[in-house]
Parts: C-alpha cells; structure tokens; sequence
C-alpha cells in the first residue's frame, strides 16, 4: 500500500515480531522518518506512535505500553496532532478458552486505547490493528485452526501492514478507537454446518 508519510516521524515501541518489523519497514519505505523507542527518538514528539503488543498466547502486561501511548498523546495533543497505533492479537476481541490470561490482557489493551482515543480526541487519533492468524512460516496452518477462519486461510504479514498504513495515512483522519480486525472472519463467529 502507498501512503505518503514524507516529512512525518514514527516511533515503533514493544515487542519485536514480523508484523512489527514489517510495519516499520512499511512506513519508512512510505517516506516516514522511523526510530525504535529506546534505540534513540527523533527529536520532537513523533507524528505516529506504533505500539506493538507481543502475539504469542502468552499473558503480558499492557500497561506500559498504555502508560507511554498515555504520555506520548498529552505531547502529541499540545502540539495539535498525532497518530497511535496498536498492534494487538484478535484474541482481545473473541477470546480463547485455553488462553483467558492472553485474552483477558489484549481485552485490557484495547479497552484501554478505547478510552485514551475518547480523552485524546479530536487532536489526536488512537486505533488498533488486530492480527487473527497470520502465516508467517511455511505456509502449512493446522487445519483445525483454518476450519474457524472463514477465508479459510491464514493471513499475510503484508495484509495487516496494509491495515497499518491505513491507519497512518493522513487521509485517513475520521478514524478513532477502532479496531481493526485483519482475521479473515474469525472475529465474525465460528460458522457451524447445524
């Protein structure tokens, strides 16, 4: 997807991950001047924060990538304008039984980019992008998991970078405390043949 980012600066925060590595490769090679937060931060605040949740089904603690999106929409909101955006699992959204602790903190991380999109707008727009399964590996997905995907298939990592650039692209400026599902479906429910 082609944006154009020229002149904005972006900061990539948490977990390391293929979408996340991706996505930063994404929005620099759509102009934007890219920095990973504690690996030095351009000068000023960025115009897009991308906060990036681990995706394992292990439980992780959102709150300091709340407390830091928190800080970073005060600077962005006194400066006029700005842009978060979370990386986060579909699994915040449509929990999975064996997995309630990972479910029960994405729940948490989303609820809270909810809240701050309210307390941080208009100035400034916070949104998520959430990951169903996405075949990063060889292409062979358990057939159990794809029987619940209704496209019946495991995403791209490109595909939900494109949903991140989306989000980032200043045309894009009516959209905030959204997620946005790149699942295939699987957040619309499981389809059963009775």
């Amino acid at each position: 997807m082609k944006i154009d980012l020229a002149g904005r600066t972006a900061v990539l925060a948490g977990a390391c991950h293929a979408i996340a590595d991706a996505a930063a490769t994404g929005l620099a090679a759509n102009g934007a001047s890219l920095s990973v937060h504690g690996e030095g931060r351009p000068a000023g605040v960025p115009d897009i924060l991308l906060l990036s949740h681990p995706l394992d089904l292990g439980s992780h603690d959102p709150e300091p990538l709340a407390t830091l999106a928190r800080d970073t929409a005060a600077e962005m909101g006194r400066r006029g304008a700005g842009r978060i955006i979370h990386i986060v699992s579909a699994i915040g959204l449509v929990p999975m039984r064996r997995y309630e602790a990972a479910s029960a903190s994405m729940a948490a991380a989303i609820a809270g980019l909810r809240a701050l999109a309210m307390q941080a707008a208009p100035k400034v727009l916070v949104n998520a992008v959430a990951a169903g399964f996405v075949d990063a590996s060889d292409g062979a997905a358990d057939p159990a998991m794809l029987s619940h995907i209704p496209l019946g298939r495991g995403g791209a990592v490109d595909e939900v970078v494109n949903a991140i650039l989306f989000l980032s692209d200043p045309m894009n400026s009516y959209t905030t405390g959204q997620v946005l599902a790149v699942d295939g479906g699987w957040t619309t429910g499981y389809g059963r043949n009775f």
